[in-house]
């Protein structure tokens, strides 16, 4: 409702995809930047200052990067744990009334994993969990930072997520067949 500013910041320019955003509404302004969530704080405040000096305001973060591949454990914990909390941090320099901040809502993307672990992918159930514990501290801080923090928690989704991806330690291999055997939902 009432959009004006809708800004994507992704690894991957998908100009196709942001055609097909702005066909939604062509009032709303659709942005790309390009980002990875793996890089340090600092480098992602650089980019927040450039957009807050664009837009002056921004109400809402939503968090959505995610891998499904327990082969790599460092890349897994960089992108859904790690590179959420970075992001999340260096916003908080912008938001927190604290700091003179107007306060502002974060959407954090976990999954039910992150409360009823998939056994053969421990790695990514364990980034889940932690995203639903951070959001969880972060929306107790609310009355001090300003800063509502919700997480979202979808079950297993027909995305390219969970074509094909591999369980830790080969514990089975054949696991994205095995989940795609019950119900899922559409992307």
């Amino acid at each position: 409702r009432d959009l004006k500013n809708l800004v994507i910041l992704d690894r991957i320019d998908n100009p196709a995809a942001i055609a097909e955003l702005k066909a939604i509404n062509p009032k709303v302004t659709v942005t790309f930047y390009p980002y990875d969530v793996t890089v340090p704080i600092a480098e992602t405040t650089k980019l927040l200052k450039t957009i807050f000096a664009k837009l002056k305001t921004v109400d809402i973060l939503i968090n959505g990067a995610g891998i499904l591949d327990d082969h790599q454990i460092e890349r897994t914990i960089a992108v859904n744990y790690t590179g959420l909390v970075n992001t999340t941090t260096a916003i908080l320099d912008f938001w927190d009334k604290r700091k003179g901040g107007p306060g502002g809502i974060i959407c954090n993307i976990g999954s039910v994993t992150g409360f009823n672990a998939i056994y053969q992918v421990p790695v990514y159930s364990g980034t889940k969990a932690a995203v639903v514990n951070f959001t969880s501290s972060l929306a107790k801080l609310a009355p001090i930072t300003g800063v509502t923090a919700y997480t979202v928690n979808p079950g297993i989704t027909r995305t390219t997520l969970v074509h094909k991806f591999n369980s830790w330690l080969d514990v089975e291999p054949q696991v994205a067949e095995k989940l795609l055997a019950h119900p899922i939902q559409a992307s």
